[in-house]
């Protein structure tokens, strides 16, 4: 029915029928249309074949699914650890907290590495970004959002700007000088919006596109200097918390979990949804591609983590201990694929061996839960952030 962006409610005539109701917003094809209720189920319908229904069409669709699953379970001849067994075991890990970043007065609720190594951008739920030195633990630059729970921020590829936004419902791109004392929010580019808070924002191989996920079941893809809808993807059922892009520079595809408990694969060019798993219990917190972009990983309020290959089109692991009752908030690779790094809401941090499928360590400090972890760009470091307002880098 709607196949290019997103709905919204106003009140007004309806463009179908003339009568003054509740409207649905409707960008059909990037036309927008203002129908009622009624008319927009009365089009839903249009072009059902004699006999069908709704239900009927539904019911034929949970059967077509039921199928799909038949023939992916004869394909699942192995497990993952079973492949690894004889893959040495992992020597002990010795990671510690190296830094504590100390500066905001909420929540840190997401963070992001600069390519250089360096820098980080953290955003909270006291409504500023601030743009770290890993380093020297110096504040380079800091902003006060017009919100509170800025839910999202990510770095410019080029190190050149950032990207951040929340219950605003935008998506605002600041550019980076190097006049630390400059006032940012005068140079504020709004690029995205939604009809409902921004979960997630990620620049693309350019500083200029933008990726969001949103609150309205929504992905997007927009061009940060005209600010204009690219693409819209549509396939979520609920609420997309998370994405994240594929890691080839020429990698035309992303993937977006929420809380439908689906993890979906897109295609940015097309639009299309082109893979989706749906094995979680509960709302999908997180989705990392594999280095490799063969495989991703997902994290959960089911407490469980779980690998994806792409390849197989199937689940080909499953992390979780029978002590760990809490929600998974984050996950991040190392940089060689082994370690899988998962922040959890019992404040902890638990590294996974991706191949053994077992649990190799677990990093205690945090006084909350662990928000956001991320992984430096050349796996020297850790860093996460979390509700006790602070950041730790480790190593």
């Amino acid at each position: 029915m709607c196949d290019q962006t997103f709905m919204a409610i106003t009140f007004g005539p309806c463009g179908s029928c003339s009568k003054a109701s509740p409207l649905m917003n409707i960008y059909v094809k990037n036309e927008a249309i203002n129908y009622c209720s009624f008319c927009v189920e009365m089009m839903a319908c249009q072009g059902l074949q004699k006999g069908e229904s709704l239900a009927s069409l539904k019911k034929e669709s949970d059967s077509l699914k039921k199928k799909l699953e038949e023939e992916r379970a004869k394909l699942h001849d192995v497990e993952l650890h079973q492949v690894a067994e004889k893959v040495e075991v992992l020597s002990a890990l010795s990671i510690k907290t190296r830094r504590t970043l100390k500066g905001h007065g909420n929540k840190v609720l997401c963070v992001d590495w600069c390519k250089d190594k360096r820098r980080l951008v953290s955003s909270s739920q006291d409504g500023r970004v601030i743009v770290w030195d890993g380093f020297t633990l110096n504040k380079e630059h800091a902003v006060t959002m017009p919100c509170t729970w800025v839910m999202a921020c990510a770095y410019a590829p080029s190190g050149c700007a950032i990207a951040c936004g929340g219950l605003d419902n935008k998506c605002s791109v600041y550019p980076l000088s190097l006049d630390k004392n400059e006032n940012l929010a005068a140079k504020k580019k709004s690029v995205a919006m939604h009809t409902n808070y921004l979960s997630a924002c990620s620049f693309t191989n350019s500083d200029m596109q933008l990726l969001t996920s949103s609150g309205d079941g929504t992905c997007a893809l927009w061009d940060v200097e005209s600010a204009q809808l690219l693409q819209s993807f549509h396939a979520h059922t609920a609420d997309v918390l998370t994405l994240d892009l594929a890691p080839s520079e020429t990698g035309n595809t992303f993937v977006s979990g929420g809380c439908d408990k689906k993890a979906n694969v897109w295609d940015m060019r097309s639009g299309q949804n082109i893979q989706s798993f749906e094995t979680h219990d509960s709302d999908i917190n997180s989705v990392k591609y594999y280095p490799s972009g063969d495989a991703f990983a997902s994290g959960s309020d089911d407490a469980t983590c779980r690998l994806f290959d792409l390849r197989a089109d199937r689940e080909v692991a499953i992390y979780q201990k029978d002590s760990i009752i809490f929600g998974a908030s984050s996950v991040d690779f190392s940089q060689s694929g082994r370690l899988l790094f998962t922040g959890y809401n019992d404040y902890t941090i638990n590294i996974w061996d991706v191949l053994k499928g077992t649990r190799v360590s677990v990093l205690f400090g945090h006084e909350n839960r662990v928000s956001s972890v991320r992984v430096s760009p050349d796996g020297t470091a850790l860093c996460s952030a979390s509700w006790d307002n602070t950041l730790r880098i480790w190593a």
